[in-house]
């Protein structure tokens, strides 16, 4: 049986910080763009209320999450049991994405993440306010024993340099593979420029977008060949 709340209760800070995996989900506005599921590890997800959420954020090939994020804010956290009895607890979230470097994501990693401040590779601090929780059975879900976290990416990142990580974020994770600009990238301008464009195409269809271009394109040739006063 589905059970929903507006918050965690103690029993449910209590079980999710027992859990070793969650995934993350996000989509863009747009109806043809693809939605996205994440699964994390490692010690990076903290509960700061029963009300708000955050998780670390590392380095990765994709950077659907983040762009999801800038776009319209929309996130649901799943976590599942995969261990004793069966269990999934989903929340829905308004999610707010704090790029490293920045005064909240420093903040953020010298309270929650300390172990990771002087790690190479740490792309950003996922905030959420949550709203609403909601739980489920989980009883289709199979049994599987915990052995140890995969320490792949940690030492591939370890091998970097900030200066080749940045290069990275140019060359990977400028963008989403629908085209939504991360704003995580050097050329900061330009991308909002983009991702605003981008948000303004799906708020009036592409077919409006069409036809403004169209009508700003014939003004300025008729400008240039004077035929416009």
């Amino acid at each position: 049986m589905v059970t929903f709340r507006n918050e965690l209760t103690e029993q449910d800070q209590a079980w999710i910080n027992e859990q070793k995996l969650f995934f993350v989900g996000t989509a863009p506005l747009s109806s043809s763009g693809r939605v996205n599921l994440s699964p994390k590890g490692y010690d990076a997800f903290r509960i700061l209320s029963p009300k708000k959420i955050a998780y670390l954020e590392l380095t990765g090939s994709g950077i659907e999450t983040v762009t999801h994020l800038h776009e319209n804010g929309r996130i649901t956290i799943m976590f599942s049991a995969f261990e004793g009895a069966p269990k999934i607890i989903r929340l829905w979230c308004k999610g707010t994405v704090h790029p490293a470097g920045s005064n909240e994501f420093v903040k953020f990693q010298k309270e929650l993440f300390p172990e990771f401040i002087d790690k190479v590779g740490v792309r950003s601090i996922i905030t959420g306010d949550i709203i609403e929780v909601g739980q489920s059975c989980g009883f289709g879900v199979p049994l599987y024993e915990y052995k140890e976290p995969r320490q792949v990416l940690l030492n591939y990142l370890a091998k970097k340099t900030p200066e080749k990580i940045e290069t990275y974020w140019e060359e990977k994770n400028s963008k989403s593979i629908d085209g939504i600009p991360s704003q995580l990238t050097r050329n900061n301008s330009s991308n909002w420029l983009l991702y605003k464009l981008h948000s303004w195409r799906d708020a009036v269809g592409p077919l409006a977008l069409g036809v403004v271009a169209g009508s700003v394109i014939t003004v300025g040739i008729m400008k240039s060949s004077g035929l416009a006063k």
